[in-house]
């Protein structure tokens, strides 16, 4: 099992390098491009790739199960989730959007006790709260310093974990890739409503050139997202997603020149600290659970 794990790290610490990659890619194309255009040129080309997938490892695409109530609920809740971050991201600095996308874990602890009725120990609430008040350390909510696209990233961020939360009840024998077709024409589909009111204007080779490898990106994000949770202890994996924070400082850095401000930088601290501390929580719940089964 070491060895599982040592390589379910491996295959999340790649997922988030492919997914950072794709929003930089997508923010550099926004500075040129309608944000409606970009994201349905991109899902369209995430679609196709997620259609080639299909075929290539000849997963059945039943109506029924694309077409089914709690998949469709699901995508529409991602769509929304998706169009929040990608607006935010186009107007804030990455390493500030994807700090605040990283408090989903703590968004799901929330909804999770609200909406599952799942007990939340005080030292689970105490994370919650310090999650959270990284969460506006990084936004930073003041006077001529209030930006409303921080708080659309973090209405990104609840929705995001609404939509973990749906997945619970997806059928199991749905395939990963069907539910993942479902998000894409959802995102697609929504982004073309987005360019009636914004426009349409046809994108350069170089522009389709780079959307086409962000999509290339996200679709291979989420296969290794997928494949880390196969392979390894999701408990054991899941604590790498947090590399994704530092490559987006650093890209941030190398591409734009931004650096986050000393009360950013201890936000996202905070944001990280919370996060591990709730994962590593849930690791030990699920560890007593298995020993206990045992013991009976």
């Amino acid at each position: 099992m070491e060895n599982d794990n040592r390589h379910g790290i491996q295959l999340m610490v790649m997922a988030m390098a492919f997914f950072i990659v794709n929003d930089t890619l997508v923010k550099l194309v926004s500075q040129s491009l309608p944000a409606g255009v970009l994201i349905m040129v991109r899902g369209l080309v995430a679609t196709a790739v997620v259609l080639l997938a299909l075929r290539l490892t000849r997963t059945p695409l039943l109506a029924r199960q694309l077409f089914s109530r709690p998949v469709l609920l699901r995508s529409c809740v991602d769509g929304l989730a998706t169009l929040a971050y990608l607006l935010s991201l186009f107007q804030l600095p990455i390493a500030n959007s994807t700090a605040i996308n990283m408090a989903t874990p703590l968004v799901i602890t929330l909804l999770a006790m609200v909406w599952l009725r799942e007990q939340v120990a005080p030292a689970q609430w105490a994370a919650i709260i310090a999650g959270f008040a990284g969460v506006l350390l990084v936004i930073q909510p003041r006077g001529a310093g209030f930006n409303a696209f921080a708080w659309l990233c973090l209405l990104g961020t609840l929705l995001h974990a609404l939509r973990d939360l749906l997945t619970r009840r997806i059928d199991p024998a749905v395939p990963s890739l069907v539910v993942t077709l479902a998000t894409a024409v959802v995102v697609t589909l929504m982004a073309g409503l987005l360019c009636l009111f914004q426009g349409w204007q046809t994108p350069t080779p170089a522009q389709a050139g780079t959307l086409a490898a962000a999509a290339v990106c996200l679709a291979g994000g989420y296969y290794l997202i997928i494949r880390c949770t196969r392979v390894g202890d999701l408990s054991v994996v899941a604590p790498f997603r947090y590399t994704g924070l530092l490559m987006a400082v650093a890209l941030g850095w190398a591409v734009w020149g931004d650096v986050p401000n000393p009360l950013a930088t201890a936000g996202i601290a905070l944001v990280v600290a919370a996060g591990l501390y709730l994962l590593r929580r849930q690791r030990s719940l699920n560890a007593a659970a298995v020993a206990a089964a045992a013991a009976d």
